[in-house]
């Protein structure tokens, strides 16, 4: 056999390998991003306008759900029920610490013993926190309480099951102060993949223009 007609089909079988490996490679993310119509976002220990929900947590669900209107791919939804994907956030909490003091009859707490009139004056312990002889004896205590949790802010996108709860995680980021403003790092890192993967919004819902609203009944058209 001649060389060149052994050449010959290892060259074409050479450039076909490119073309093959390019056309099996997946997208990075997954395909309900790029076919996603509607969004909520919530935090992790609760929506909104939850009475005990973290201050910071209230926050950072208004300025990911302003990031999404202004990204026009999706339309962010009042209710969790019409959303396509739930948008799931949470500040980081190095540490949220109260402190209380209590005061109680004791050796410590008698007349002339304060700084002011029937005012204990607390021991070197009680000034440690350490109450002085325990409860029973009185005196000063500090009461020590809160919050502590991840130092990283937290960005997950889940779906929503058949029974309408929040699914595990499509999607999740964390970072130091990634979902502070103005630049929202973690929802940045999120659009950027999306759009990248899935160029093309779906039909009905074009690039910088909002998908079409929910009916005034609250279901989607």
């Amino acid at each position: 056999m001649k060389p060149c007609q052994v050449i010959g089909p290892l060259l074409l079988v050479g450039l076909c390998a490119p073309a093959l490996h390019a056309k099996d490679k997946k997208p990075s993310v997954p395909a309900v991003f790029g076919q996603a119509h509607y969004v909520y976002v919530e935090a992790v220990d609760g929506k909104e306008f939850d009475q005990n929900l973290d201050p910071e947590d209230r926050i950072a669900i208004a300025d990911v759900r302003d990031a999404f209107a202004n990204w026009k791919r999706y339309t962010v939804t009042a209710e969790r029920e019409q959303a396509d994907l739930v948008i799931v956030v949470r500040k980081g909490r190095v540490a949220s610490t109260n402190a209380g003091v209590s005061r109680g009859g004791g050796p410590d707490s008698g007349p002339g013993s304060g700084s002011g009139a029937g005012e204990p004056f607390p021991g070197p312990q009680q000034r440690a926190g350490v109450p002085a002889g325990g409860p029973a004896m009185g005196g000063t205590a500090v009461q020590m309480g809160g919050e502590a949790g991840p130092a990283n802010d937290l960005f997950e996108v889940c779906p929503i099951n058949v029974n309408g709860k929040r699914g595990s995680p499509l999607w999740e980021r964390t970072m130091p102060d990634g979902l502070s403003t103005p630049r929202i790092v973690l929802f940045q890192q999120f659009k950027e993949a999306v759009d990248k993967a899935y160029p093309n919004p779906p039909a009905g819902q074009t690039a910088g223009q909002p998908a079409n609203q929910p009916t005034s009944q609250g279901q989607k058209p």
